[in-house]
């Protein structure tokens, strides 16, 4: 049973079929938090267009991430902060394979993600082998970023099931995660059953889906799994990049600022 029951009307696609369309390893995000309502009647609205990854007849697929960083918090901070040169380590695992990944993401041209990722043996260890860490020190070394690899610990892990299209002219990704959880290793956890994260990914025009969200009256939102969530765990950290979000999506009983009651 999926998700997201509208993508039963959509044409599947494979993953190699996906890959050799639409890797976007090197692309635009875009990114909304909206009610899982919302995610459907976009999915519902892309059935003339778009295809569903399907793996095995199951078309939302289990993901957990797990997050290095350095006990200082030095990815968490650059990207609070906005540094045009940041990185994000994590683990990824595809529940519904057992396979996983070594991933490094970094900041290119233009204000493009760029991901590169290497298979991991080890989808259970909470530290980085060897190999891994001169890949990690590897890919942000041609990002002109220090090696940090040596110092990497766990932080923060996310679990969430996703749904993934691919939609045509220009081809592009758009990612709809729902059943998102976050938890630090050893402390507490947060859940948001009720909401979805949408991301579009492209090369550079908006997509269609971008469109129909924005017709809506969506904006794409400062939102990161690793960067809201472990703010969220941890009120104590700066985040103003992301508070916003913070205090709309992740506030249980939000208490109105000043201006907002005036705006309102």
């Amino acid at each position: 049973m999926t998700a997201l029951a509208a993508v039963a009307g959509l044409a599947p696609i494979t993953l190699e079929e996906l890959v050799e369309q639409a890797a976007l390893q090197t692309r635009v995000d875009r990114k909304y938090v909206v009610p899982v309502t919302v995610a459907e009647q976009l999915v519902a609205g892309l059935a003339g267009c778009a295809r569903v990854l399907d793996v095995g007849g199951r078309r939302d697929l289990g993901y957990a991430s797990l997050y290095f960083d350095t006990p200082e918090l030095t990815s968490y901070l650059l990207a609070a902060r906005g540094r045009r040169r940041r990185f994000k380590v994590r683990r990824r695992t595809y529940a519904d394979t057992g396979q996983s990944f070594l991933e490094v993401k970094t900041r290119g041209g233009r204000g493009c993600t760029v991901k590169e990722r290497t298979p991991d043996d080890d989808g259970h260890a909470l530290a980085l082998d060897a190999a891994g860490r001169r890949f990690v020190d590897e890919v942000l070394g041609r990002a002109g970023i220090d090696p940090v690899a040596a110092e990497l610990v766990p932080v923060l892990t996310t679990r969430y099931e996703r749904t993934t299209l691919l939609l045509p002219a220009p081809a592009s990704r758009v990612t709809v995660d729902t059943g998102l959880r976050w938890a630090v290793p050893g402390g507490p956890d947060l859940g948001l059953p009720g909401l979805a994260i949408v991301e579009t990914k492209s090369s550079s025009t908006p997509s269609v889906a971008d469109r129909r969200l924005w017709r809506a009256g969506h904006r794409p939102s400062r939102v990161s799994k690793y960067g809201t969530g472990l703010a969220a765990l941890h009120e104590h950290l700066p985040a103003n990049r992301w508070h916003p979000v913070l205090r709309r999506h992740f506030d249980p009983d939000p208490t109105p600022t000043p201006q907002e009651r005036t705006a309102s």
